[in-house]
This record gives structure tokens, sequence and C-alpha cells, in this order.
């Protein structure tokens, strides 16, 4: 506790379980209303929106993972970060990854079937007194399970990762310095490191990648940036169509700048040229028709902020999302 404001999250976090508190009083029939119900006053509003800042192209992932394989013991959690950047897992899926979920043919494209995660909640929160406790996925049933494509290049990490480091006895691809569950502060520990070896020292310094979890947010920004359906995304990653949309309208590059260009396109139109376009299709005549004036078609130009294995645009290695 410094005496500064805390963040939004954190206040809107301490206030439900408060009032939840609350409420479970009011069962117990300690009391016989809650009173925060008719507090006037509003937690600050929680920000949502991933800050494209955070979001890595495809260059500097490439550059991120070598610098894992380079640092000692990080060899055998290339694929781990490797899972969350190509295939968007959070780092509880990535954790309980087991080789019975992997579908990896020789060639071209495999799937990951996820029907578990082992999220960190603490000994104290958990039934079997470890940080890690498998359960169903976020927001998905006990049994239900989400299929993520796996490109060829995940493919390949996965299948030397299993050639090098086998899986442990219960079938986990990725274990700790003991053989028990990875632990937050081990892989924490060697991302830092592979930022300081990897980016440049602004880039350190900056939001850049700072969090493993952000692999998972250039993963999602590389799918829709390439043109993949919001409802096929929103699948893949295990959201609604309306959160995903919602957390990361931020990182969809490009849009503005090409509505731009296509209002300037509109406004150079003569009226009367658009209006005999106008009637022309009122009377539904076939494309293909040939009319007396033809249209300035510009190609857009836009450059994403993150680059994958769907990418079409080229982006320069040292880009950074503003």
């Amino acid at each position: 506790m410094d005496g500064k404001p805390a963040a939004a999250s954190t206040v809107s976090r301490k206030r439900a379980i408060f009032y939840n508190a609350v409420e479970y009083a009011v069962e117990l029939g300690h009391l016989t209303g809650n009173p925060i119900s008719s507090i006037k006053w509003r937690a600050p509003q929680v920000t949502e929106a991933v800050n494209p800042r955070v979001v890595i192209n495809h260059g500097q992932a490439r550059k991120l993972l070598d610098a894992v394989r380079q640092l000692p013991s990080g060899g055998p959690l290339v694929a781990f970060f490797a899972v969350m950047y190509y295939s968007a897992l959070r780092p509880g899926e990535a954790v309980d990854l087991r080789k019975e979920s992997l579908s990896l043919p020789k060639r071209g494209w495999g799937e990951l079937d996820l029907s578990t995660s082992a999220p960190s909640a603490g000994r104290s929160w958990s039934e079997s007194r470890t940080r890690r406790e498998p359960r169903q996925l976020k927001h998905r049933g006990a049994e239900e399970v989400r299929v993520v494509p796996c490109p060829p290049e995940l493919g390949t990490l996965l299948r030397e990762h299993l050639d090098e480091h086998g899986t442990t006895p219960d079938g986990r691809l990725f274990r700790g310095v003991r053989g028990g569950p990875l632990s937050e502060s081990l892989y924490g520990r060697l991302w830092a490191a592979a930022r300081a070896a990897a980016l440049s020292e602004d880039e350190t310094a900056s939001p850049l990648a700072r969090r493993p979890y952000d692999l998972r947010h250039a993963a999602v920004s590389t799918w829709l940036n390439s043109g993949v359906p919001a409802p096929q995304v929103a699948q893949w990653a295990g959201h609604s169509v309306d959160v995903l949309l919602r957390v990361y309208a931020k990182c969809i590059a490009g849009q503005e700048h090409e509505a731009r260009r296509r209002i300037e396109n509109a406004l150079r139109t003569p009226v009367h040229d658009r209006d005999r376009v106008a009637t022309a299709n009122t009377r539904g005549e076939p494309d293909g028709v040939e009319h007396d004036w033809t249209p300035t078609k510009t190609a857009p130009d836009c450059v994403s902020a993150v680059q994958g294995p769907f990418s079409r645009g080229v982006a320069g290695e040292g880009f950074e999302p503003s």
C-alpha cells in the first residue's frame, strides 16, 4: 500500500468480494438486507480493451522464441510460449496441454483439442492444496472441448519438443524443474530474460509483450487482421463475439485508414456519376455491365500491427503498434 489510488480492476474485484460476503451474511440471517445495494457510489470503469502496444509482430515473436531457446533451461519451454503465440492458448491451458490433445500431421495444419485448464489459483483456494488445479476450460462446461488450429510452424515445434523432452507420466508436455506443474514464476523469469535478450532497450522498457499472456493477444490480433471472420476467431479463442470485438477493437489495424480512402474515393467521384451508378444498380443490371465511367480502384495498403501465419501484410521487424 503506497497511498495511491487502486487500479479500477482492483476496486471492482474487491467490491464484488465484499458484496458477496455481505450477501452470505444475509443468507445466514445475520443481516436483514444488503446495505451495499443502496450505495450510489459506482466503481471506476474497468478498461477491457487490449493495449495495441503490447502486441508483437511475427518477426519479434520469432526472435523471442529463439531467445528462449538460448537460455539455460529454456529449451523445454519454447513450445510452451509458441502455443500461446500461434494458437492463442491461455497460460493455464498451455500448462495443462497433453499429448492426447495434439493432432499433428507430418505436413500442413494440425489441431489442438483443448478440454482442461490449470490456472494459478494458490494453495489456499484449491481443493487439492496445490497452486494449480485442472478444471474445465474458461466459460465452458466440464465436458466441452475447444478445437484450435495448429499452424505448420507450431506443429514442427511441438514434434521437436516431444522428441527431445517427452512428456510427464500423465501426458503433460510442460513441467516444472522437479517434474511438477509448471510454475508462473519459472516461465515468467524466462520470459523476462528472453525479452531483454531479443528486444531493443526501448522495446524492453515498453509494454511490448511484457507478459507471456500478451502472446495470446498477438495471436488473436493476427487472426483478426488477416481477415478471419470474427465468429471463427471467437470460437478459436474461447470468447463470445461481443467480448472479442470489445477487447480487441483497438488491435484491428488498418481499417480506419482504408475507410478514409474509400470516403476520399467517394468524394472525388462527380455527383452525376454517382447518381448514374445508383440508377444502374436499381435497374438490376448484372455485374460486369460496362458503363460510361470507371470508378477508381485503389488497393488497400494497410499494414497489420502483428504478423503471423495468416498474415497478408508486411511489417517491419521492429514495428511497434501505437
